[in-house]
């Protein structure tokens, strides 16, 4: 196995941080498409909506964002927010189709015992949560990729 000295794992709170930027973005997105479809009386209303649309657009549509900002850019909006890519954790390239697929089922593992799959993230060594586990994938950014550091004196 070899070593990369340029990337670091990224660790359990920049990961909650991406995650809360792709909901807000996520959430801008799918808000107007659902008061367009069921009107502001029915989202007020606070019923739990049913039917083909919310299925297609609260569900089905965020599986697809998410997968293919995965497979194009190797990270949703907010992981690139933070200089995070999703990687191959043998190989440190780009994860295949069928690890992206396994990867966003694995959230469901993850999430399903009390959270215990995402929470390892931040106990793992490799910063590894079930999902990249089960995908074979890491989530890295370069190490010491902020601004010039200050100097006095010069």
């Amino acid at each position: 196995m070899s070593e990369s000295t340029e990337f670091e794992y990224v660790g359990f709170w920049l990961r909650v941080w991406a995650t809360l930027i792709d909901t807000v973005l996520m959430m801008i997105v799918i808000f107007p498409i659902l008061f367009a479809i069921y009107g502001r009386e029915e989202l007020a209303s606070g019923v739990t909506l049913s039917g083909s649309a919310n299925i297609l657009v609260s569900y089905i549509l965020p599986v697809i964002v998410v997968i293919v900002f995965w497979n194009a850019r190797q990270a949703t909006p907010g992981k690139m927010a933070i200089g995070a890519t999703i990687v191959d954790a043998k190989t440190g390239g780009k994860p295949s189709l069928q690890q992206n697929l396994i990867r966003y089922a694995g959230y469901f593992v993850s999430t399903i015992p009390f959270c215990l799959g995402l929470i390892w993230v931040g106990i793992d060594k490799r910063k590894q949560g079930w999902h990249d586990k089960l995908a074979g994938t890491v989530v890295v950014r370069r190490k010491n990729r902020g601004t010039e550091p200050v100097k006095f004196g010069e």
